[in-house]
């Protein structure tokens, strides 16, 4: 994309004076500011494509299309049209077409996305081709410097043309980022511009709700009011607590889109040799993980991010959990515990912490006694201060069906007594040697789709909102953190407001925390008077 004039060129010819000591209007100056124009415009060509398309914006349009194309008329306004490209300082036409058959659409100010008139080219995607488009264009007679667009700035003129709104532009960011079907609808959800028209629409009544409260302030005694002060701050309060509770919806809404944008955190938990690993491999199909029947043998904790069925999730496959606490059903597993696999199990327990949904795995294995399930108790404690939980009985095939069953019952009036807000939580029988080996005929052999469809359906209990409230999946971080201030400023409004009995409520304090209120507002959306504009506008448009 390219543009005209501007910052980059001011800098870059200020940078050429001084090097060179020569005045602006120094013929030698233009001439370098050129070529380095020209420098600019071929290091940024990439790649290789079936189209590439050249987008110039500013008022020297119409006079790069007649040096492109100097034997045909402008085509029609916002109608694509075929045309041969010239190299603008070529005598003879015939031997220097650039493109014999390009794409011209030519927009006309104002009705663009940056205000300016906007030419495209959409040439055939050749490197060679595309390098000589973009040589070219820096060679053709206009009245102003063109020039490479600088990070985000067509976004940028968009919104100063009033064509996005802050919320929308973040949303562009999350759609070009997007690598996940979840992660593309909660984009899309932001780029309607519903959610930057209902801050727009809470700032104006706060604003209109913090004038009527000054003119009382200002006015009371030199004018009649159809209300008193005590009738005017009831009033605004209820539009106040109206706007509380719809703030806290969109906080909701912020921690489940944070869910599909950044990814769901699952974390592997259970003693060692329970199948973590296998199972990890199973589910995101690779070998992330070490297999073996040496106890231990994952002391680290291994990662893995995958998409499932549209949600991006991050797997942590972690060291095997030996404690006192470890516990067996009709058997017993011990051993000493070395500094190193110490280690791993501190990290083990930090990261289910961290974690937005914990895999607790036991496993059957042979005792003296017979066989038995041996899982950790801890690992039951990290759990069920999870977020959610998901219970997995591996090696559901070491033993018989009845037998299974018993086993898995005695697990259930454990997990009960011990942690009781696990009580209710799915538990998935598997086999991962027989998934590995495809040794069922059943269609899900070993159950490892059943483990997929129990995650998949915790995922969307996770990050699920009601039809009506769908759009709120738009909100970011930053917005959940200013709407955060806003309820805060809008809270302290209600404790001036409405005071103890007794006490009358300062209304200069509560208009006070209304303005800091619409001025979260203002900076979610980019409209209306805020502090540190630049800073914020900067970082965002240069996503």
């Amino acid at each position: 994309m390219y543009n005209l004039a501007g910052a980059w060129a001011t800098r870059k010819k200020a940078q050429i004076m001084a090097s060179f000591n020569k005045s602006e209007d120094d013929p030698a100056v233009e001439q370098e500011l050129r070529n380095a124009v020209d420098k600019e415009l071929k290091t940024k060509c990439i790649g290789r494509a079936g189209i590439a398309v050249i987008r110039i914006s500013g008022p020297s349009c119409l006079e790069v299309y007649k040096s492109l194309c100097p034997e045909k008329p402008l085509p029609k306004p916002r109608y694509a049209t075929v045309r041969s490209l010239f190299d603008p300082q070529s005598v003879e036409r015939g031997q220097t077409v650039l493109d014999s058959e390009a794409l011209i659409l030519y927009f006309p100010n104002p009705k663009t996305v940056t205000g300016d008139d906007v030419l495209e080219l959409h040439v055939h995607g050749g490197t060679a081709t595309v390098k000589a488009v973009l040589s070219a264009i820096p060679r053709c007679s206009t009245s102003q410097l063109v020039r490479y667009a600088e990070p985000g700035e067509f976004t940028k003129r968009a919104f100063f043309n009033d064509r996005l709104d802050l919320a929308q532009i973040e949303s562009l960011s999350d759609t070009l980022a997007a690598e996940t079907e979840q992660q593309r609808r909660a984009a899309v959800r932001g780029s309607s511009g519903v959610l930057g028209r209902q801050y727009e629409n809470w700032r104006e009544q706060l604003l209109l709700a913090r004038g009527e409260i000054e003119a009382l302030i200002d006015f009371s005694e030199d004018q009649h009011f159809e209300e008193s002060q005590a009738e005017l701050l009831q009033n605004v309060t209820l539009q106040v607590a109206r706007m509380l509770h719809s703030i806290e919806l969109h906080e909701q809404g912020s921690q489940r889109s944070e869910l599909l944008r950044n990814g769901i955190r699952i974390a592997l938990l259970g003693p060692p040799n329970v199948g973590k690993s296998s199972l990890m491999n199973l589910v995101v199909g690779r070998e992330a993980s070490i297999v073996s029947g040496e106890a231990g043998t994952t002391r680290d904790i291994i990662e893995a991010s995958l998409d499932i069925r549209g949600y991006l999730c991050s797997f942590a496959d972690t060291a095997g959990f030996r404690s006192g606490s470890s516990r067996t059903i009709n058997g017993a597993g011990g051993g000493a515990i070395g500094a190193v696999e110490e280690e791993g199990i501190r990290r083990a327990k930090q990261k289910a912490q961290e974690s937005d949904l914990v895999i607790v795995l036991a496993s059957v294995e042979e005792g003296p006694s017979g066989p038995f399930l041996h899982y950790d108790e801890e690992t039951l404690d990290l759990a069920a201060g999870a977020g959610d939980c998901l219970i997995v009985v591996n090696k559901r095939d070491a033993v018989g069906a009845e037998h299974f069953t018993a086993l898995v019952q005695d697990f259930r009036i454990n997990i009960k007594a011990r942690a009781p807000k696990l009580a209710a939580a799915e538990l998935v029988s598997v086999s991962c040697t027989e998934a590995q080996t495809w040794a069922s005929e059943n269609k899900d052999p070993g159950g490892i789709q059943a483990v997929m469809n129990n995650l998949v359906g915790s995922f969307e209990k996770m990050t699920s909102m009601p039809v009506d409230l769908q759009d709120l999946l738009g909100v970011t971080e930053r917005q959940r953190q200013l709407l955060v201030k806003c309820r805060q400023h809008l809270e302290e409004f209600m404790e001036e407001a409405t005071p103890e009995e007794g006490m009358d409520a300062d209304t200069v304090l509560a208009a006070e925390y209304l303005r800091y209120a619409a001025d979260c507002l203002a900076r979610i959306t980019g409209r209306g008077e805020f502090g540190d504009v630049e800073d914020v506008l900067g970082v965002i448009f240069e996503k």
